[in-house]
């Protein structure tokens, strides 16, 4: 088994028992965990002492990982979705019932992306499914850069995925499927 296999198996296994991990995405590092673990999330949300209410963003290797939190999306909002992903672009879409209430928020929709980053993917492929994604740092501070950053600021509190950052200056573009809004550009 390779390296990367072992830290993929790892983290799948850190994941299946509740555990934080922290991963480069295509910007910052980013934090996740399994999205139908309630547990997990409200130790997420503790650990970024983020405030319950602005809710997390689903990351997932492919369009197909999405599909349950898709159900009811029309031929126009999936052909618009696959259109920009992979990619930096997330979608804010109407909840249709799937996401678990920390999941979204205070919100009537969630936060939905595909990313194009390598160990994303891998890592959601491994997990068998998206991961909560958000960025890795404490509500206020910028976010984290590298494996040390995520050490300094999160000790042996979550389980590192290290690896290069994909090359972004910045976060991904958030959108409104519905509206097709800019909220964050």
């Amino acid at each position: 088994m390779s390296e990367t296999s072992d830290t993929l198996s790892h983290a799948v296994a850190a994941l299946r028992r509740g555990a934080i991990v922290a991963y480069p995405t295509e910007a910052v590092w980013g934090l996740g965990c399994d999205p139908d673990d309630d547990a997990a999330l409200a130790r997420l949300i503790e650990l970024k002492q983020r405030d319950p209410a602005k809710g997390l963003i689903l990351i997932a290797a492919d369009m197909d990982q999405l599909e349950p939190w898709l159900v009811g999306r029309d031929a126009s909002q999936r052909a618009r979705l696959a259109a920009s992903w992979p990619g930096p672009h997330t979608w804010l879409v109407p909840d249709n019932g799937r996401a678990r209430p920390l999941l979204r928020g205070e919100h009537a929709t969630l936060a939905v992306r595909v990313s194009d980053h390598p160990l994303v993917k891998a890592l959601c492929n491994a997990f068998g499914g998206p991961l909560v994604s958000t960025s890795a740092n404490r509500a206020g501070s910028p976010p984290a850069m590298s494996a040390d950053d995520i050490r300094a600021t999160f000790g042996e509190a979550v389980t590192l995925v290290d690896g290069p950052l994909g090359g972004y200056e910045r976060p991904s573009t958030i959108r409104d499927l519905t509206s097709g809004e800019v909220l964050r550009d």
